[in-house]
């Protein structure tokens, strides 16, 4: 399995990782359960696992993406000195308090996984791990709080 994600994959994938995936997948399927193709069932699970992951990347560079979108302030030109100008650290002021603000009425939950994701810097599943709930649970509560700080921050 390891050459199978490694040949999909290249050499600088997480396979490591894929293959515990995998593992606690066929680990998790009931004995009872008739699988007439075990080959054909493993290969197809590794699949689905690199398919998952493919989307999860590309769910979370969106994310990413509209996090900085909203987080930072780009102007027309860039100023020849690094410190921002006395009219930027004021909008830059008023923008964290607006984000505060709209932080502040999420709903707890919500508040929560966004601070250990954001601001603690966890994994969606080590937050999911730490609050004992599925990594779409706090997918779905980082999209709700990123289109809600999103509209609150905005200029």
């Amino acid at each position: 399995m390891r050459r199978f994600f490694q040949a999909r994959l290249g050499p600088s994938a997480d396979v490591e990782d894929l293959l515990q995936d995998l593992y606690l997948k066929v680990v998790a399927v009931d004995p009872a359960a008739e699988v007439r193709e075990p080959r054909a069932y493993l290969y197809r699970l590794a699949s689905n696992l690199m398919m998952d992951r493919w989307r999860s990347g590309r769910r979370s560079a969106a994310r990413d993406a509209a996090w900085r979108d909203v987080a930072h302030v780009a102007g027309p030109t860039e100023d020849l000195d690094d410190a921002p100008s006395a009219e930027a650290v004021v909008a830059g002021r008023e923008r964290l308090a607006r984000l505060m603000t709209a932080l502040e009425r999420l709903p707890e939950k919500t508040r929560t996984i966004f601070r250990l994701h954001k601001f603690e810097g966890l994994s969606y599943a080590e937050v999911a791990v730490k609050l004992g709930v599925s990594k779409s649970t706090v997918e779905k509560h980082m999209m709700d709080a990123l289109k809600v700080l999103a509209a609150k921050v905005a200029p």
